[in-house]
């Protein structure tokens, strides 16, 4: 009977339309949380502590007090009789962001590239331990969406790969390092969010857009979870504490109001035991949220600094008259206060110790409506960023992908004379903080802009890492040209050197930034700044050339990358604070290159598929996004279509070789795949608040703030309060059917535990090679499986493990990953499981998705 009942709902989610366009299913009630999978202890600690909470306190848990009302850029409430002051939330993915004394690190994209798990966890520590010790609880990071489905995605870099298995790996490590350190990390953009254009209706009209909704990406269920949702099931695997829903829609439903993907992919099928955290602004509803899976409202304004919330007083009514069952509030507090207990945030925790909006020490208390509201101590200048900047530096070497070298790497440092060449090589002229959230390209590009940056505690541009480099070594001669118009001075300088090191860059962020037209999202894959030309006019005349490319993703580089002077490219990414000395450590040999593109380099945009919206497309009401491209995207979509690309997925160099031998598969004995079946428990409430209104006025003890979110009512009268001029509709036109059933629910076959159905993660295979270095230097090899699922809608192959291995010169190591049930295994829409497809698979290991050394049927 339940198996029709989830194939009857998928039916009706997917593949039928609605008014015409996708439809995304009512899915209730909200699952409450249980404590299940290393949550218990956590999960009994919260419901001690909300059962003993009165209805105002624990709304005041679920609601932000107002942006710019304290010192991070979202905080809860407090509850000041228990001593608990509000939960600080605070931006970003690369860093503490409104911050001075903090590191700025690699971004996502750097990480995914030097495929190290290790190096993974230990940014993600090292970023949570500055967290902790600034007072913030809350991490806005990692970032799995976007995934990348479009490589113009503006803010791609703040995540991994567009591959799921890569970033759903680097999300639950740098998950498990932040949450090792004691804050609790929230991971977004849960889901679909793969463009900026059209996210924010206000946005969008800012920009001289006319639409009345934000845009809604179309995806089927198959696609959904064998691509979008696979990286987040990892990262509910590995205990992440608050997942962040996005501001576009999904088939056609508000991510923060979508019932299906909080409630049913989520909630249920992932069965995640953290909070659902809005992003900043993106709450539109009230009782229909918290319904639909919503547990904190941030900032807490409708609109930011409007002193109107959605919940607040608001969810205070809702819950006294009953609209809103006190057991779906304690659910949403119990959801919160688990996660705080999980990363042991009681132990670790500190008072705030910086502020958003200042880095002066004094300021006001309450920055949206001035000092006259309170002025005192507000930045304690408290340094945390000591001891990174090796990891950085690190990372950032680790991360730097040699795309092509013909014999002129690693250089000696005694060349006769070195040009640097390249605005990218230099400083920017207004500082390296100059730009509001870096929303410029001047100097060197180290990170891309928006809330996913933290501000430079200084900046080592590549010029100073490589004239440093060049002194220490000898007396070589270093000059060099950072106007990219100047092509005189470039050729000049450039057919006198020995070496002509040329960086050039490309850049993207957030949308609510515009730089140099580009609205967030890239306008194309172009290089920035003339870039193209300033190579061309370098190679023209040194035939010793080599270019280093910043950017944020792929970039066109088909007009040059033949060029016969052009003896080595390289591939920097994003790499944080440390820039020029990562590059540095590779161009002079003190670093050998191990990384791997985490990306596809196309010849042109078109082989890349899954366009970019950049118009409008359905008259003034929601754009459509269709991603009917499915899960061929990045190299799924090279590989379908047969098209060559520059530098495959995967690929990179180093200035060793490395051979491939001895394919071994061994069938693990695993017991069988058993579907969940089963019921939760009922719902139940730590807690019974009073339902006497008068309780719930605004006490006269309290110092009113403008602007700020409290959780009291202005009148005993529910109407007047809430100010709605629609209160006292029958509860039938806006309750969903089944929102507030507290009755045991059957659970999802494919769940049952976090990150889904435990069966999914046994390993069902083991996958040996053995390599050896056969160069004349050590160094890392990044040795990579593929597998054939066999099937006729199936890429061609789809990667499912990998390994960084360390080989001194001549050395054999023998490579060993494992195969999950979930790796050899598709979607099926009709039974809402994973199965495994009766065809043939084949198992591929090799350096590159387009060398493939070695292969072999999966028995």
């Amino acid at each position: 009977m339940k198996a029709l009942l989830w194939a009857s709902l998928v039916t009706s989610t997917f593949g039928a339309t609605h008014n015409d366009e996708q439809y995304s299913p009512p899915f209730y009630p909200s699952p409450w949380a249980k404590g299940e999978g290393g949550w218990a202890d956590a999960h009994q600690k919260a419901l001690d502590f909300v059962s003993q909470l009165t209805l105002a306190e624990k709304v005041n848990l679920t609601t932000g007090n107002g942006w710019m009302q304290h010192h991070c850029v979202g905080e809860t409430g407090s509850v000041p009789r228990l001593g608990f002051d509000g939960i600080c939330f605070q931006d970003g993915p690369l860093g503490i962001r409104f911050a001075h004394y903090v590191s700025s690190f690699p971004a996502g994209i750097n990480v995914a590239a030097t495929w190290d798990r290790k190096l993974a966890y230990t940014r993600g520590q090292a970023m949570g331990k500055e967290f902790s010790d600034k007072g913030a609880d809350v991490q806005l990071g990692p970032v799995s969406g976007p995934i990348g489905r479009s490589p113009e995605g503006g803010r791609n870099w703040e995540g991994f790969s567009p591959d799921p298995v890569l970033t759903g790996v680097f999300t639950a490590e740098t998950v498990r390092g932040m949450q090792d350190a004691g804050v609790i990390t929230s991971l977004k953009h849960f889901i679909g969010n793969e463009q900026e254009h059209f996210r924010i209706v206000r946005e969008a009209n800012g920009y001289g857009f006319n639409i009345s909704e934000s845009a809604s990406t179309q995806i089927d269920d198959k696609t959904m979870h064998e691509l979008y949702l696979w990286p987040f099931a990892d990262a509910v695997r590995a205990g992440v504490g608050s997942i962040m829903c996005s501001y576009q829609q999904i088939n056609n439903s508000y991510g923060c109001a979508n019932s299906y993907t909080m409630n049913s992919l989520l909630k249920n099928e992932l069965d995640f035991q953290g909070f659902v955290v809005t992003d900043w602004g993106a709450h539109g509803t009230g009782v229909a949220s918290a319904f639909a899976g919503l547990d904190v409202s941030m900032p807490g304004d409708t609109d930011l600094g409007s002193g109107f919330s959605y919940w607040g007083g608001n969810l205070t009514i809702a819950v006294l008259n009953g609209t809103v069952p006190e057991w779906r509030l304690d659910d949403m507090a119990v959801r919160l206060m688990s996660a705080y207990y999980k990363v042991g945030r009681d132990k670790l925790r500190v008072p705030v110790n910086f502020n958003s909006w200042t880095k002066h020490t004094y300021g006001a208390e309450h920055a949206m409506v001035g000092p006259q509201h309170g002025y005192d101590i507000v930045n304690q200048h408290v340094d945390v960023h000591r001891g990174q900047s090796a990891l950085i530096r690190k990372i950032g070497a680790e991360s730097t992908v040699l795309l092509k070298n013909n014999g002129v790497l690693p250089l000696s440092g005694t060349e006769k004379l070195t040009a640097i060449i390249g605005e990218d090589a230099g400083p920017n002229a207004w500082g390296a903080n100059g730009c509001e959230d870096r929303s410029c390209d001047n100097g060197t590009l180290a990170t891309g802009w928006g809330s996913g940056t933290a501000d430079y505690p200084y900046l080592i541009t590549p010029a100073d890492a490589i004239q440093r480099t060049i002194l220490d070594k000898g007396d070589g001669l270093v000059d060099l040209v950072t106007h990219n118009w100047a092509y005189d001075k470039i050729q000049q300088l450039a057919s006198q050197a020995s070496v002509a090191l040329v960086f050039v860059n490309a850049d993207a962020g957030e949308g609510f930034l515009a730089v140099d037209g580009n609205i967030g999202d890239r306008n194309n894959l172009t290089l920035w700044k003339n870039g193209e030309e300033v190579i061309r006019q370098t190679a023209s005349v040194c035939n010793n050339t080599v270019v280093v490319m910043h950017t944020v993703g792929p970039v066109l580089i088909n007009s040059w990358y033949d060029h016969e002077n052009i003896k080595a490219i390289l591939w920097a990414g994003l790499p944080g604070q440390e820039s020029g000395n990562a590059i540095a450590d590779i161009l002079y040999g003190q670093v050998n290159p191990g990384a791997k593109s985490p990306f596809t380099w196309g010849k042109d945009r078109e082989s890349y598929g899954a366009p970019l919206l950049y118009k409008q497309n359905n008259g003034n009401e929601a754009p459509q996004i269709d991603f009917t491209e499915g899960v061929f995207i990045d190299y799924r979509a090279f590989d379908k279509t047969n098209t060559t690309p520059i530098y495959e997925f995967g690929h990179g160099l180093s200035y060793t070789t490395f051979s491939y031998s001895d394919l071994q598969i061994q069938k693990l004995d695993a017991a069988p795949y058993k579907p969940t079946t089963g019921y939760t428990s009922p719902a139940s409430s730590p807690s019974n608040s009073s339902k006497t209104w008068s309780e719930y006025l605004f006490p006269e003890s309290i110092r009113k703030v403008p602007l700020y979110i409290y959780p009291y009512l202005n009148s005993t009268d529910p109407k007047e309060a809430s100010a709605d001029r629609h209160y006292g509709l029958p509860t039938d036109q806006y309750i969903p059917a089944g929102a507030t059933n507290s009755s045991a629910q059957p659970l999802h076959p494919a769940g049952g535990a976090p990150g889904g159905n435990a069966g999914l993660w046994e390993e069902v295979y083991k996958v040996t090679a053995t390599i050896t270095n056969t160069g004349t230097r050590p160094g890392d090899e990044v040795v990579q499986v593929y597998l054939s699922l066999g099937g006729p809608d199936d890429p061609q192959i789809v990667l499912r493990g990998f390994d960084k291995i360390a080989l001194e010169t001549g050395q054999t190591k023998t490579f060993s990953a494992v195969l999950t049930r979930r790796d050899i295994s598709n979607w099926d829409p009709v039974t809402q499981d994973w199965v495994v497809s009766e065809y043939p698979k084949t198992v591929f290991v090799g350096s590159s998705s387009r060398k493939l050394h070695l292969n072999a049927a999966l028995p």
